[in-house]
């Protein structure tokens, strides 16, 4: 089938007692022990969760089974705590904020070692390859830069030293990237964003392309460590599954236009998109993606007092964190991300939402004037 056909019919079954289209929403925390569906304790496992897991699995090509969380951040860290003491991981150097506290701060209490790398650069990525690394984490496009990896030529480099590669695609949806097609083990995504679409709810997943004693460490780290989404989480973030086709093609459409404004406007400095034909890495996601994405970062002019200006004089872009709801926001990223940040005094992340493309063009056109 179709992604447009799977993402409304996976994980979509009629009501057997009723005959509604929609699936009920189970708020029982418990269950009666031997019913038809053997479900025991929610933390375990319950219908709206195996639901969503169900549709997760069939949309993202490749994936065996799909493991679901309460957030995007617990989803990440499900994949780096099943690792062991004393194990090695390579991570993007421009990668979110959050993943970096919690390898570096969090984990390395525990003897995970890691080490950061330009992920755009291939030599670099096999140069900081070890003996004992056994995972390699991309993130594609990056966050906050959108630098893009070649997830097909970094899995071959890990893959080779007996390492996983990890990928969070959260910026792509299983929409615009087949990424366990493309050679990665794992796939992540908050799916509070673009798969859920509406800024109503935290989630995150991740998808698995082999079913072995991995991927059980990871099912336990859900079960144990309990960061599980809530019933009618399950049941929101499905009813945003059903329209993700249709949203994409609007958010790369619009974003597009405010990017290709954006770079010929004489107050930005660089606009970093991989649509335009200007990104370092255009030609590589214009083979691995099949659209550019919703989401871009641009600098402006005048530094940090610039881009706090501009963030503020916005009406139609909120400022906001987060990104992928159908409305449009904006965010002066370094100062949220606070003391280390790698992140530069002068840029915007911008979420290009649903609106008319107009209206978001003349939005920027009065702030950045």
């Amino acid at each position: 089938m179709n992604i447009e056909t799977i993402a409304i019919q996976a994980g979509r079954d009629q009501d057997p007692e009723t005959g509604a289209v929609m699936p009920p929403i189970h708020l029982s925390s418990t269950f009666v022990r031997g019913n038809a569906g053997d479900y025991i304790y929610s933390r375990s496992d319950s219908p709206n969760r195996r639901a969503l897991e169900e549709c997760l699995t069939a949309l993202e090509a490749g994936g065996a089974d799909a493991c679901t969380f309460g957030s995007g951040m617990a989803a990440v860290a499900s994949v780096f705590q099943a690792l062991k003491a004393g194990d090695h991981v390579i991570l993007p150097d421009d990668t979110y904020f959050g993943v970096r506290k919690l390898v570096s701060e969090l984990l390395g209490k525990w003897g995970l070692t890691h080490t950061m790398v330009d992920m755009t650069d291939l030599e670099a990525v096999s140069a900081a390859m070890q003996a004992n690394t056994t995972l390699v984490w991309a993130e594609t496009p990056s966050n906050p830069m959108l630098k893009v990896t070649d997830v097909a030529a970094v899995a071959e480099i890990a893959h080779a030293r007996g390492a996983k590669l990890g990928v969070d695609a959260t910026w792509c949806s299983p929409l615009l990237q087949q990424t366990l097609k493309l050679g990665a083990d794992y796939v992540v995504h908050s799916t509070t964003k673009y798969l859920g679409g509406h800024s109503d709810l935290t989630g995150g997943v991740v998808v698995t392309r082999t079913v072995d004693d991995d991927w059980t460490d990871i099912r336990e780290q859900q079960e144990f460590g309990g960061a599980v989404p809530s019933g009618f989480d399950c049941w929101l973030l499905l009813r945003g599954i059903r329209t993700l086709p249709y949203r994409m093609r609007g958010h790369c459409d619009n974003a597009m236009k405010v990017a290709q404004f954006l770079e010929q406007h004489p107050a930005v400095a660089t606009v970093h998109y991989p649509g335009l034909a200007s990104h370092p890495q255009h030609a590589v996601a214009a083979k691995q993606m099949q659209g550019f994405g919703g989401m871009l970062s641009v600098q402006v002019k005048g530094g940090a007092e610039a881009a706090d200006r501009v963030a503020g004089k916005t009406e139609i872009f909120w400022r906001a964190t987060s990104l992928g709801g159908v409305e449009s926001l904006i965010e002066h990223r370094a100062p949220v991300e606070g003391e280390g940040t790698k992140t530069p005094m002068d840029l915007l992340r911008v979420s290009v939402g649903l609106e008319h493309p107009d209206d978001l063009i003349a939005d920027f056109e009065q702030a950045l004037s």
